[in-house]
């Protein structure tokens, strides 16, 4: 087996002493499990992509993402295409589906799974032609992961003070949202495309959803008080969103969305713009995943 590893050196506490660090570690790893493999640091945004997709024409048949749901979401999008098998190493802020799905936090466990671990097959999500493995996003979800991008520095305290502010401004959108069971208008807070359960830090946005179902779950959250909505932050923590006043979940395999105006969106964090009609459809079984043998299923 060859191998690529592709590590994001601004994912999580960034700096040049931790991107030395887990270079050597990932080096240790293809040594000590005796794979042959490169390993690359990504320079930009979309680098982590065209790494990926060098290292598979080269002959790597599993790539191992290191960084955040951004970074992963880029190194999916060509595994999944390739047919290669993908390898997480969390090294985010959030790493929303590395928890959802149970993966370890430790680099040097999280290596050893990405590299030799068990092989589960699970769903990936597309909006607007974009792949996502974890969370798409519209509305207050979109604008705040346009700002968190912008942040210099990252982390929960960061994260809610930036999510404070903006939430105080933010003014909903009226959405048309179509299923193959039901068509309804929303006047929406946000609405969040979910594969996976999480955003990540625990804040649990679809409890019900699962990354090998066949679905996605849409949540959609409808305009309420900057307070009201806030105070709602506790369901988010504790895995008990669905039950909130204003809160709806659908789940199919195929979602229209329309709006009055063009609507931006994100993937996996991945800030996005779009036309005023968006379909959101799953991909079911087609991104092979390296996991602990325990979560296999």
């Amino acid at each position: 087996m060859r191998a690529g590893i592709v590590i994001n050196p601004e994912a999580g506490r960034s700096g040049a002493r931790r991107a030395a660090a887990r270079t050597r570690l990932a080096r240790a790893a293809l040594r000590r499990l005796a794979v042959e493999g490169d390993v690359r640091l990504t320079e930009r945004p979309g680098s982590a992509r065209a790494i990926a997709r060098s290292m598979i024409a080269a002959g790597a048949t599993t790539i191992v993402a290191w960084g955040g749901d951004g970074t992963i979401n880029e190194v999916a999008a060509e595994v999944a295409a390739a047919g290669a098998v993908l390898g997480v190493v969390p090294g985010g802020s959030g790493n929303g589906f590395a928890r959802g799905l149970g993966l370890e936090r430790r680099p040097e466990a999280a290596l050893r799974t990405a590299l030799h671990g068990a092989e589960r097959r699970i769903d990936t999500g597309e909006i607007d032609g974009r792949i996502f493995v974890n969370v798409a996003g519209i509305g207050f979800d979109a604008h705040l992961a346009a700002v968190f991008n912008a942040l210099p520095t990252r982390g929960a305290a960061a994260y809610l003070r930036a999510g404070w502010k903006e939430l105080r401004d933010y003014r909903a959108a009226t959405y048309e949202v179509r299923t193959s069971r039901a068509t309804f208008e929303t006047t929406a807070f946000l609405l969040a495309a979910a594969n996976g359960r999480e955003y990540g830090m625990g804040a649990v946005i679809a409890p019900r959803a699962r990354p090998d179902d066949g679905v996605l779950d849409l949540v959609c959250v409808s305009a309420r008080s900057p307070a009201s909505l806030f105070w709602s932050l506790w369901r988010l923590f504790t895995g008990r969103l669905e039950g909130a006043p204003g809160v709806r979940y659908v789940s199919d395999s195929t979602i229209e969305l329309a709006a009055e105006r063009p609507v931006a969106f994100h993937v996996d964090g991945e800030v996005c713009s779009g036309g005023n009609r968006l379909t959101i459809r799953v991909n079911p079984s087609s991104l092979r995943l390296r996991v602990p043998a325990a979560s296999r299923r």
